[in-house]
């Protein structure tokens, strides 16, 4: 019975991400959309990762480790700001995942916890709305997470980890996107 111990590193929303992270980025995006995730159509238009991929995308990356609360925290963080509502959905992604943290707590083996994956594998279809995920989508669940973690810090890859990097791919897709299709402003003197 190993466990994780999680990385002192903060998430840094302004560094530059590198290229094998947006391989990795984009082949987790690919595979979702080819498994049939669907989401928002103005979303889905925009090409951009919604919070429901983001969270999905944590599935594939941390879905071996049990649900605790800072993933619960994290969880419900996400869900409020893809949906909009200030209370959790009774029977969606955070309900389901602050029941998982609280049953993992009394837990003492970590093959009877509830993991992250069996949460998270279908989070766009749980939830009712889904929008892209912003620096401020982000920053709110990297927050929530470092709030209740006891050692105040984020996981690699975990929930925060996940809507970081989508943030960071969405803002380099709009940026890219925006400089292509302005033209640039001449003066007559």
């Amino acid at each position: 019975m190993s466990q994780e111990q999680p990385s002192k590193s903060a998430i840094n929303l302004q560094e530059p991400l590198k290229n094998d992270a947006v391989d990795q980025a984009e082949a987790i995006k690919k595979e979702l959309r080819s498994v049939g995730v669907t989401c928002n159509e103005q979303v889905q238009l925009s090409g951009n990762i919604t919070i429901g991929e983001a969270l999905e995308a944590t599935a594939l990356t941390a879905g071996h480790r049990p649900v605790d609360y800072s993933d619960a925290a994290a969880i419900q963080a996400a869900e409020v700001r893809a949906t909009g509502r200030t209370n959790i959905v009774p029977g969606g992604v955070a309900a389901a995942a602050q029941s998982a943290a609280t049953r993992n707590a009394r837990l003492q083996r970590d093959e009877d916890k509830t993991k992250l994956g069996e949460i998270l594998s279908d989070a766009s279809t749980k939830l009712p709305s889904d929008k892209a995920v912003t620096r401020r989508d982000a920053e709110g669940v990297i927050g929530a997470e470092l709030r209740n973690d006891p050692n105040l810090c984020t996981r690699p890859g975990g929930v925060a980890a996940s809507l970081a990097a989508a943030a960071r791919l969405n803002q380099s897709n709009s940026s890219s996107t925006n400089t292509s299709t302005t033209t640039p402003t001449t003066y007559d003197s």
